[in-house]
Parts: C-alpha cells; sequence; structure tokens
C-alpha cells in the first residue's frame, strides 16, 4: 500500500471522486494487512476543568495528570498497536489529529515534541465529533490516495489511561471486528451510579470478545444510574470508536446526509495552511455543517442500517474522562489523609482534598473534600460534591466578557509566548519571549504606541523603513501607525518588556501585513 505525502493535499478531482463514491471504497484485494489510522479528537474546551482549562489553552493541551500533557500521552497510547491488530501484521499510518484552527500551532509543537508524525485538520469553528471523525476519514481516505481502506482508531484528546497494555489489546480487538465492517466503540465497565457519563446497553452474547450494541442512553439520573450499574447490562461510553472510512462515510450519507455534504464541501475547499503543518477547512462551508456528536449523528440509528452493524468491546484500563476536578481527584496519587497536591501546597489537619498551584503558596487547614486552584489570575474553590457546577461560573465569566475563560497571563503564540505582567486604563506591559529563528507578523497599530527593551538574546527591529540589531540592554520605539516586526535571529531564545501606551490596548488592534503562519 502507498500512501501519499502526509503533507500534501490530494487534486481536488481525486477527492471529490472518493468522497461521493464511499460506497465503493473497499480494502485492496489480497492485501495481507490492515491499515491502522490513529484518529485524535482534539476539540473542546473542558470548561469544568477551570481556571487551569481555558478557550486558548484546553485541558487536552495541559499537565493535568502526569508531567507530559493529555494530547501526547494519548498520542504516545498507539504505540504497538499495529502488531497487536494484523492479520499479518498491520501498518500503522501518520496520526490524523482534528482540532480548532486556533489551537493547531500549539497541538502541531506538541506532537512534534512527542516525536509522532501527524496530519493535522484545522476546524475554523466547532462542530461537535461526528463532523470531526467524518473530516478524519475524509483525510485518511484521501491521503491513501484510492489505494486502501484503513480503519480508523479514533480518542479524544483529553482522556487518561493507566493500563496502556488493557487499552491497546482492547482495540486490537475492535480492529477486527471494524474491519469486517461494523463500527465498534469501547465500553467501561461502571464501578459507580455516576451521573455525568453516557451509558451503552448490550446484548449478552459475545462474539470473539465484543457485544452487539442494543442502545445508546443519556447521562441518567441518580437512581436510573444506580439501576444501570446493578443491572449489569450497561457500560459507560468511553468515545472511543474504531470504524473503517469507508463504513463510517456511508453511515453518515446515509443518517446524515446534510451533514456529509457540508463536510465533503469544506474539505474538497480546504487549503494547506502556510508552512504545510496543516490542513485548514473552508471556513463557509464549514459553518453550514450541522453540529452533533457521534453518538446522536449515528451510532443511536444504527439500527435502522441494514449493512452496518454496531459492537462493544469491553475494558478495564483504568480510565478516565478526566472530565471534572474530582475526576482528577480519583485518578491521582493521595497522601494518607486522602489529599492530592500539586505545587507549592502544605495541608495541616485536611483530608480528601485536591490542591493545584501554579505559582503562590496554597494552605489548607482543616478541610474535608475541597478543591483549591490557583492561577496567576484567578482561585477556584469548590466543593467537591459540587465540582460539576464550575461550567457555571465559566458560563457567567463569558457573559461579562471576562478575559479570565478565555486565555491565561500566559499567552502561547506560534512565535513563543507573552505575558501580561501589568495593566492600567492607558497602558500595558508584557514580557515577551520569541524562540529561536522565529518572527512575529509584519504590523501595525491604530491605536497604541510600543516600548521594546531588550533583556536577553538578539533583536532584529523592523520600524518603518529602519531594520536594526538590537543586544541586552538596549531599547527602541514603535510610534502609532508605524509598520513594524520583531525578529529572533539568534540560537537562544530572545526576551524582551514591551510597554503599550495608548487609547485602546486591545489585541484585535493589529493590522497584519506579512505572516509566517497564515494568521489574518
Amino acid at each position: 500500500m502507498s500512501i501519499s505525502n502526509p503533507g500534501a493535499l490530494a487534486p481536488p478531482s481525486l477527492i471529490q471522486n472518493m468522497v461521493e463514491q464511499v460506497g465503493q471504497v473497499a480494502t485492496v484485494p489480497g492485501l495481507a494487512q490492515v491499515a491502522i489510522q490513529p484518529v485524535i479528537l482534539a476539540g473542546g474546551s473542558g470548561t469544568r476543568l477551570w481556571p487551569l482549562s481555558r478557550e486558548q489553552h484546553p485541558k487536552q493541551l495541559l499537565n493535568l495528570v502526569a508531567e507530559n500533557t493529555l494530547l501526547e500521552a494519548t498520542a504516545r497510547r498507539f504505540e504497538g498497536l499495529a502488531v497487536m491488530a494484523g492479520r499479518t501484521a498491520g501498518i500503522e499510518l501518520p496520526q490524523i489529529v482534528v482540532c480548532g484552527e486556533e489551537h493547531r500551532f500549539m497541538i502541531a509543537e506538541l506532537m512534534k515534541r512527542s516525536g509522532k508524525p501527524a496530519r493535522i485538520v484545522a476546524e475554523p469553528c466547532g462542530r461537535n465529533t461526528a463532523p470531526a471523525l467524518t473530516m478524519a476519514a475524509l483525510h485518511a481516505v484521501a491521503m491513501a490516495g484510492g489505494q486502501g481502506d484503513a480503519v480508523l482508531v479514533a480518542t479524544p484528546a483529553d482522556h487518561a489511561v493507566r493500563d496502556t497494555e488493557a487499552f491497546r489489546a482492547a482495540l486490537a480487538v475492535a480492529i477486527k471486528h471494524a474491519d469486517r465492517g461494523s463500527i465498534v466503540t469501547l465500553g467501561v465497565r461502571p464501578s459507580a451510579p455516576e451521573t455525568g457519563f453516557g451509558y451503552i446497553r448490550t446484548a449478552k452474547v459475545s462474539e470473539d470478545g465484543a457485544l452487539p450494541l442494543e442502545r445508546f442512553v443519556e447521562k441518567p439520573h441518580l437512581e436510573l444510574a444506580q439501576h444501570y450499574v446493578e443491572s449489569g447490562d450497561y457500560w459507560w461510553n468511553s468515545g472511543v470508536y474504531v470504524v473503517r472510512a469507508s463504513v463510517w462515510l456511508q453511515a453518515l450519507q446515509q443518517l446524515q446526509p446534510e451533514m456529509a455534504q457540508a463536510c465533503r464541501a469544506a474539505y474538497t475547499a480546504a487549503e494547506a495552511a502556510a508552512g504545510g503543518d496543516a490542513l485548514c477547512l473552508c471556513r463557509e462551508a464549514f459553518a453550514a455543517c450541522p453540529s452533533d456528536s457521534i453518538d446522536y449523528a449515528v451510532m443511536e440509528q444504527l439500527e435502522t442500517l441494514p449493512d452496518i452493524h454496531g459492537m462493544l468491546v469491553p475494558m478495564d484500563p483504568g480510565w478516565s474522562d478526566v472530565g471534572s476536578w474530582a475526576a482528577i481527584w480519583d485518578i491521582a496519587d493521595k497522601d494518607a489523609s486522602g489529599n492530592v497536591a500539586r505545587g507549592r501546597v502544605l495541608f495541616d489537619g485536611a483530608s480528601s482534598c485536591l490542591a493545584h498551584s501554579e505559582g503562590r503558596l496554597i494552605a489548607c487547614v482543616g478541610v474535608q473534600d475541597v478543591v483549591v486552584v490557583e492561577t496567576a489570575d484567578a482561585v477556584l474553590v469548590v466543593d467537591k460534591a459540587h465540582v460539576q457546577d464550575v461550567k457555571n461560573v465559566v458560563q457567567r465569566l463569558r457573559a461579562e466578557h471576562g478575559a479570565e475563560v478565555v486565555n491565561h497571563r500566559k499567552v502561547h503564540r506560534p512565535w513563543g509566548c507573552y505575558d501580561s505582567i501589568d495593566h492600567g486604563d492607558r497602558f500595558q506591559v508584557k514580557r515577551i519571549v520569541v524562540d529561536p529563528g522565529a518572527s512575529l507578523s509584519l504590523q501595525m497599530h491604530y491605536h497604541r504606541a510600543e516600548h521594546w527593551v531588550v533583556v536577553r538574546g538578539t533583536a532584529r527591529v523592523t520600524c518603518g523603513e529602519t531594520v536594526s540589531i538590537l543586544s541586552e540592554n538596549q531599547s527602541t520605539y514603535i510610534p502609532i501607525g508605524t509598520l513594524h516586526r520583531l525578529e529572533n535571529p539568534g540560537k537562544t531564545p530572545l526576551e524582551i518588556i514591551e510597554v503599550q501606551s495608548g487609547s485602546y490596548l486591545g489585541e484585535d488592534d493589529i493590522v497584519r501585513f506579512d505572516d509566517n503562519y497564515g494568521r489574518k
């Protein structure tokens, strides 16, 4: 099987032909190997994990339960899967990551850091998991150049798994059934009447380690969840799906034709991002796509399709959806009193608490079942029994246009990062770090001037028609309305202090004339 360049787009005519005839796509005759396409669904904002999780830096990009981020841990979880799943052996393709356009730079860097080659599909707006999986399927078909039909192994980027080998073993069974034409999900035996999860009912007859699906059920109230647990017929819905690309596209075409058409239009009009590190979907076409989950759009209606069956493979790998601060407390290592500490934390007479400090000291004295989370610009204190209500705080902040919903004080950019140190009525002070060889866009501002002081490294500064080199302890001034650019020509990070002054200091007062990262 030949796979085309992961960074290149197939010709639009080829894509259109393939996606319009998905029912005719089949495994290559005589192929002794199954092509396995890992797919990471990296959308979502994780509002219940505020204030650590923000819109521009959601939970999948955080190291909430280990040294690595949840995204990196998810990428590494696929290692060795091809050997376990193959008929002779499997072919493991470069991972596809579907994410928001605003997160693609950070995700590209994290995937590079994890050592996993990735094909990034960037969504211009959120449309839930069904369109996201459809985009991955279209991309997998296009990248195969019409010479194969990969089995998609799709998993959320923000889950945690303790026993990776058990997870891979369950996936190996799922891949076998998906290769035969079923849509397979992984189910977790419920250990408690959890009201925050969806449930799946299965038949009792096992087929080679998989159970036929009977129905999906919504997040239940406590009494109903208790019944589900006691019956033994229900499983937690893990959100992990395994399906051949052509089977998924065929199911979507039959059950959600409007969504299928919108996804095809958004994909065929997609463009490769500057630098070739991502495929950016057509904004107008994708915005017209209905928003729905995999469960609602397809899985709950599978019984209406005579040729496509749903299966569930049970697993018990120490799985968590990391959906709340209580979930993090559940899976974290605890002291003798049941406390969990991250960062500078002291406990005295406290029990069953979680304290997470990003900088300042947290002291918990004589309290029980409390979560305390400290960041540079916000502090959360919540009873563990009410952690699901954190999303209500986020909704209120969003209604008030609170900046704490969108970004941390430290904001990551494709060229580096900046930290807003101080601000007032007509001024703002930032610490800016530019990566070696990186540069900000050629830009200007209508409402503010900027003063730059180099504190470390070497800066190349364009200010109007003048280009100059500044070293440590040197400074420059950028007047209002002047075209300018900051670059790091060196091999070490460039650090500057920027003082902005003017009548308006918002980030939207940027007019870009040239940008290495394709931002408008």
